[in-house]
């Protein structure tokens, strides 16, 4: 089977700090990683936000964007909610896999974005489905223990800058660089 399981569901947050709150405090979820561009990494279109991922005890995620420069309503699901915001995400075994069903779409004709590498954290494809709901298949590509808490450590520091700037002019401050996810070395 192509799907192994869900690795998340994204949806669109009114306050990204209310929201880790929340999901800590009242479910007991685990906020391992945080995640903002100023531009969506799939499309390019200028949309600043903050993703925030919560782990469950099987390991599969919830996920939420706060996108404030965009219109539409801030909770729930609305038609003015960006499209690339909410989808399901699908976990498969491997970059192997993931290259093979990409290769398999694409040939029975859909349009298949990516694969797009989302802060050496996962990999992943999208689609939509006939009644245009944003699919993506997804890797691990971070199976650093290290790495890994590494990443769950610098997640309130990304919430803050986010909380502070609310866009990622200062992204140096946590990332090293002005782009991308360079961080600083244990030698710098």
């Amino acid at each position: 089977m192509l799907c192994k399981k869900l690795h998340h569901a994204a949806f669109r947050c009114r306050d990204a700090a209310e929201t880790v709150k929340f999901y800590t405090e009242m479910l007991g979820l685990k906020f391992t990683h945080a995640m903002g561009e100023d531009h969506v990494p799939s499309t390019g279109k200028y949309s600043p936000h903050v993703h925030i991922f919560f782990e469950m005890e099987d390991g599969s995620h919830i996920a939420f964007f706060e996108c404030p420069k965009d219109p539409g309503e801030t909770s729930g699901r609305d038609p003015a909610t960006p499209g690339w915001i909410q989808h399901f995400a699908f976990e498969v075994d491997s970059m192997e896999t993931l290259l093979a069903a990409k290769q398999d779409m694409e040939a029975k004709g859909l349009k298949v974005v990516g694969v797009t590498n989302h802060d050496d954290f996962i990999s992943s494809i999208y689609f939509f489905d006939p009644s245009g709901h944003r699919l993506e298949l997804t890797v691990r590509t971070c199976l650093d223990p290290v790495q890994l808490r590494a990443y769950e450590e610098e997640a309130p520091k990304v919430l803050a800058l986010w909380n502070e700037t609310r866009d990622w002019s200062q992204r140096a401050k946590v990332f090293g660089s002005q782009t991308g996810y360079s961080r600083p070395t244990a030698d710098a």
